[in-house]
């Protein structure tokens, strides 16, 4: 599985117009990759709650268009990072807005939304404008298509930011048979030695290959940490960007992750579930 990660880096003097044709761009230039993954929240700023109300937007408003053209254009499937979503609330007293994921296929379908669980802000920033998600997500992410256009797939679990740090998440998607995990993020730079060894050790307990894609650039006030990297599943760094943009280009082995499950099957002797 051929992988790239965008780590995008804006400042608060980039429209969010540019910024998608930006990203659009971006995303084409990657055609020949399996998945392409974007940050988290890079359309309304991760730390920007200013501007969240005005930057919110439905599952297929013009940002998730957008989006969903350039998977199209590059033949890729694309996990598009997240938007601050707008809808119907779903529960009693709810904001109607929320942290969301958008998957979209390589024929520039959206097939798989995800709504952030854990909320960061301690009960301000997330907690305060937006509701959080309850389901966990799995999807399956074709690789290595033929000329007739089938394709062997790979599970992957999806999951945002601060789901990081709370590893119960991931067994539960290890449970329903994720093999990868794919981690958009906003994460701060006097944090980002968090985000690299936590990475790292749900890579290594859930015997995953680990993702992370996080956002560059200083916005709101806020510098961000960069240091995306991919973690195959005994816990070896495959790559790992530095704190300015850039794209990772990896290839990831999905046997190796099932040899290493069936060599050292540990994920075997949980005793509590």
């Amino acid at each position: 599985m051929k992988v790239a990660v965008i780590q995008l880096a804006y400042g608060d003097d980039e429209s969010v117009a540019d910024r998608t044709a930006r990203v659009v761009d971006l995303v084409r230039a990657q055609e020949g990759h399996d998945l392409v993954v974007l940050p988290e929240l890079w359309p309304a700023g991760g730390f920007d709650y200013a501007s969240w109300d005005a930057r919110a937007e439905s599952v297929d408003g013009p940002v998730a268009d957008a989006l969903a053209g350039a998977a199209k254009d590059a033949g890729v499937t694309l996990h598009g990072g997240s938007i601050v979503e707008r809808g119907e609330p779903a529960i009693a007293e709810g904001h109607g807005v929320w942290n969301t994921s958008l998957v979209f296929s390589p024929a520039g379908e959206l097939v798989a939304t995800y709504r952030k669980i854990h909320r960061f802000g301690f009960g301000e920033g997330e907690p305060r404008l937006m509701d959080p998600g309850d389901e966990l997500v799995v999807i399956d992410v074709p690789v290595d298509a033929d000329s007739a256009g089938s394709a062997p797939t790979v599970p992957v679990g999806l999951s945002t930011c601060y789901d990081l740090r709370f590893p119960e998440l991931y067994r539960a998607l290890v449970d329903r048979g994720a093999q990868v995990f794919v981690i958009p993020a906003a994460w701060p730079a006097r944090r980002v030695a968090h985000w690299t060894v936590l990475g790292q050790a749900r890579a290594i307990e859930n015997q995953c290959v680990v993702i992370q894609c996080n956002t560059a650039g200083t916005h709101a006030g806020h510098e961000m940490g960069g240091r995306s990297q991919v973690v195959d599943a005994t816990g070896t760094v495959l790559a790992t960007a530095g704190s300015h943009e850039e794209v990772l280009s990896v290839e990831v082995d999905p046997e190796a992750t099932q040899q290493w499950r069936q060599a050292f099957p540990a994920l075997a002797d949980r005793r509590l579930r």
